[in-house]
This record gives structure tokens, C-alpha cells and sequence, in this order.
């Protein structure tokens, strides 16, 4: 299987890679378009165009090594999803690696908060979503994509960020303290040191739902909304967090590959790559 980036060989064996990153290509919940599971496939391939140099960094993030670790998952239910991602993620912890996790749908951010809860005594989640996805259960499933943020509550607290659609009864169960709707802050800045206050000094897993950006800048999700984030309000605010906190991994999900939008593919694999010079040493 194709790896992510063109980089040296060198730069991608498990045993010197910082980084796994771990394709989790799965549709199972979602419940508008679907196809997010050949997000993790489109991402990689389009990986192969990133130029290795960061100009803000000054550095090649690519030299802290990157493993992309293919594995079959059991995705016969989100029961069985759930067990098996988590039991890959908990090994890679293990290593003392740093795991990056490209969906596939949202549901896939479960099984590794569920992972690393076992591994963390205490930690965060950092959510850049367009909804809240706080629904106890959604088509009789606790772990559907609707339900990802309540699964998060029961390990960790949460902050949420670009939300800006949910139902009364997930509207109903928000720490408004926590969290920072769309139509509040889109076009400012300041909300961001809003965001660091609650992050420093603690541990912090991310969550990036692609649809937290507006569909201007990535049309290709499979639950999009208007009104959201651009590129520099996601990774002005990333860097920032990643200044205060130790972040422990991150996804990025809901990529629903389009012929005819092949720069939502390229966006995402620049984010990670901007992310892994953000986040890993």
C-alpha cells in the first residue's frame, strides 16, 4: 500500500518513525453521503504532492519519521470497529508512538479515545467539528458518528469549536463555557485565547471533523455546513494550543472524496503534515 508523503524511505520505518499513521477506513453510521471510507486512501495518494519544507516552522516535519500503518479492521459492526481500532492504537501507544488516525467517518474517534483513556490518567478533547455530536444514541447505536462527543464526555472533558448545528436535546446537554459556536467567531481572533486558557498545561487529544471548515474551503464531507472556519483560524488556533499543551494524537475524519474537488483531499494531507510539525518534537 502507497504511503503518506514522497519522503525518503528512511523517514518511514516503524522503528525510527515519531509518527503511525493509521488509516481507518470506515462508513458504517453515517447517515447523509457516504464514501468517507475512501477518504483515508485519497488522502494518502494526495499526500505524494506536499512539498517537504514549511516555511512558518522553518523545518521538514517529515524528519521526525512517519509510518503509515495499514491494517485491516473488523468492521462488521460499530461494536466491532470500536474493539479493534482500539486495541491497534493501544499497541501503538505502547511503542511510544505518536498516532495520527485519517477516517473514515467521525465514529472512528471512539475507539482511540477509548484507547486513550487506558493509557492517560487524565486528558482532554479538542473538537473542530459543525456539530456537536452529542446524541446519547442514533439509530439504535451508542456508537454512531452522531454520537462521538457524548462517547468523549464519559473520559474526558471537551472543548468545542466551530459548532453551528445540533438538536434541542444535544443544545440541552453543552458546557456553553466550552463552547465556541461558529457564528461567534468566525472572522475574529480573540476567541482563541478563549481556547488556550481552557487547554494549558493539560494533556490534549484533537478531533478535527473536516466539515468544521466552511464548504467553501472543503467541499468534499458528507455532512456540510455553512458558516464555518478557513484554513488560518483551524491552524493559527493548533499552533497556539499546541504552544500551552501536550497533545497526545489527533484525527482528521469525514473526507468524502470528489473527482471533481481533488484540492479537499490535497487540504487534508497538508493539514496533517502541518499538524505533525505542530504537535511532535
Amino acid at each position: 500500500m502507497e504511503t503518506f508523503g514522497d519522503f525518503p524511505e528512511a523517514y518511514k520505518k516503524p522503528k525510527s518513525s515519531k509518527v503511525f499513521l493509521l488509516p481507518v477506513a470506515y462508513d458504517g453510521t453515517s447517515t447523509w453521503l457516504k464514501g468517507a471510507d475512501k477518504g483515508p486512501k485519497a488522502v494518502v495518494e494526495a499526500s505524494q504532492a506536499l512539498e517537504w519544507f514549511d516555511r512558518e516552522m522553518q523545518s521538514e516535519p517529515f524528519r521526525v519519521g512517519i509510518h503509515t500503518l495499514w491494517k485491516e479492521y473488523d468492521f462488521t459492526s460499530p461494536e466491532k470497529m470500536v474493539s479493534s481500532v482500539s486495541q491497534t492504537v493501544i499497541e501503538v501507544l505502547q511503542q511510544n508512538k505518536f498516532p495520527v488516525i485519517i477516517g473514515g467517518e467521525h465514529s472512528v474517534t471512539i475507539p482511540v479515545l477509548k484507547a486513550m483513556k487506558q493509557y492517560y490518567d487524565d486528558f482532554m478533547v479538542l473538537q473542530i467539528d459543525a456539530h456537536a455530536d452529542l446524541r446519547e444514541k442514533y439509530n439504535g447505536s451508542l456508537f454512531n458518528h452522531a454520537c462521538v462527543m457524548a462517547r468523549a464526555k464519559e473520559v474526558a472533558s471537551i472543548v468545542q469549536v466551530g459548532i453551528r448545528s445540533f438538536d434541542k436535546c444535544e443544545y440541552e446537554k453543552m458546557n456553553l463555557s466550552s463552547v465556541f459556536f461558529a457564528e461567534d467567531i468566525v472572522g475574529k481572533t480573540e476567541w482563541h485565547e478563549d481556547v488556550v486558557a481552557l487547554l494549558s498545561g493539560k494533556k490534549v487529544y484533537v478531533t478535527i471533523d473536516l466539515d468544521g471548515f466552511d464548504p467553501s474551503v472543503l467541499p468534499a464531507t458528507g455532512t456540510p455546513e455553512p458558516g464555518g472556519l478557513d484554513w488560518y483560524a483551524v491552524t493559527e488556533l493548533l499552533k497556539k494550543v499546541s504552544d500551552v499543551a501536550t497533545i497526545t494524537g489527533f484525527d482528521v475524519v469525514e473526507l468524502l472524496p470528489n473527482e471533481c474537488h481533488k484540492a479537499s483531499d490535497f487540504l487534508v494531507a497538508k493539514l496533517i503534515y502541518k499538524l505533525v510539525g505542530y504537535f511532535v518534537e
